[in-house]
């Protein structure tokens, strides 16, 4: 009887309300991602990081876009390419002990302090990720 009323409509946006929504969608996601791995290839600071990961890092930022866009609440692309993200199953090959975890959190908030100006979302985002990033220690 009321379905009418709630129904939504079918051009309303899927993300709406999502982090990934907040920070502009595919173009503000992406924009995240490549400027995540900008930081890691030209910071000294975290040079012990980008020795970690496969050069070059095209296919990287590739897959870091897809997992940020599903992570945050948008198309579920890393999930549709490759299957449950098992953050920490796949990353356990790699030593990630304290300083690794320091080096990557350095990289995002640096990425969370250039591009986001939403005070509440900045904070939710930096507690999201270093949640995430203290999961991933093995060593």
């Amino acid at each position: 009887m009321f379905s009418r009323f709630f129904a939504k409509s079918k051009t309303e946006d899927p993300y709406a309300g999502s982090q990934y929504s907040q920070l502009g969608g595919d173009p503000g996601v992406e924009a995240m991602a490549n400027r995540f791995y900008d930081i890691m290839e030209s910071e000294p600071a975290v040079h012990a990081l980008l020795a970690l990961h496969p050069q070059p890092l095209d296919s990287v930022r590739g897959r870091f876009f897809d997992f940020l866009s599903g992570w945050l609440g948008g198309p579920q692309r890393f999930v549709e390419k490759y299957g449950h993200p098992r953050l920490r199953a796949r990353h356990l090959p790699f030593k990630i002990d304290e300083s690794m975890r320091d080096q990557w959190l350095y990289c995002m908030y640096q990425v969370i302090d250039e591009q986001v100006d939403d005070t509440l979302l900045k904070q939710q985002l930096r507690a999201q990720f270093t949640q995430l990033a203290h999961h991933m220690i093995n060593s």
